[in-house]
């Protein structure tokens, strides 16, 4: 988090603040680097294990069904970014699927890592502006070829539909060059 544009003079706003990060389920820790260090807080994430994603959507399209609303074939609650799960929401997910997050407020200056596949929501509490940057690690390749895999299936009209990652171009030049350290120090691999 780069920049945070808090307005002046709008004590009002502060409050409202507070209370979404109140409702956000955010620690006592972070709620004293709000009120009592006075740190700037640009966003509220919600951030869930990559293994309750089947649980996620299950939940998100059994709550659409609820609202009246169609689950196309072709779209995905989780990767059309069309909910947002506030405390209510949060609570039964928990309630009926025993899918708990995490909350984490993200101050000025403070890093936010997501592990591949963990879906994720943010809630931006003032203007901000926040870098962010793709990384797959050896660890999570096969879990990111996955989600790969996933977005073939959305509309091709959808927003994540192509591979953003690339995680085959990824796998390939990972191998090559793991295969061009090996060839440049064959000799002395040989050696007894």
């Amino acid at each position: 988090m780069v920049y945070v544009g808090i307005p002046k003079g709008q004590a009002d706003q502060e409050e409202e603040v507070l209370k979404t990060i109140q409702d956000g389920d955010a620690d006592e820790l972070t709620m004293k680097r709000f009120t009592e260090s006075r740190e700037k807080p640009g966003a509220l994430w919600h951030i869930y294990a990559a293994k309750d994603t089947e649980k996620i959507r299950e939940f998100l399209k059994k709550v659409a069904e609820e609202q009246g609303q169609e689950n196309p074939v072709d779209h995905d609650p989780i990767h059309d970014q069309s909910w947002y799960l506030d405390r209510p929401l949060r609570k039964r997910l928990h309630q009926e699927y025993g899918v708990q997050g995490w909350a984490i407020v993200q101050f000025l200056g403070d890093v936010v890592f997501i592990p591949a596949g963990a879906p994720h929501q943010v809630h931006n509490l003032y203007s901000c502006i926040k870098v962010a940057e793709d990384f797959v690690s050896p660890e999570h390749v096969k879990h990111c070829f996955w989600l790969t895999q996933e977005f073939r299936y959305l509309s091709h009209t959808h927003t994540n539909h192509e591979d953003k990652l690339q995680v085959k171009n990824v796998i390939y030049h990972a191998v090559k060059d793991a295969v061009g350290i090996l060839k440049a120090n064959e000799s002395s691999l040989s050696r007894p």
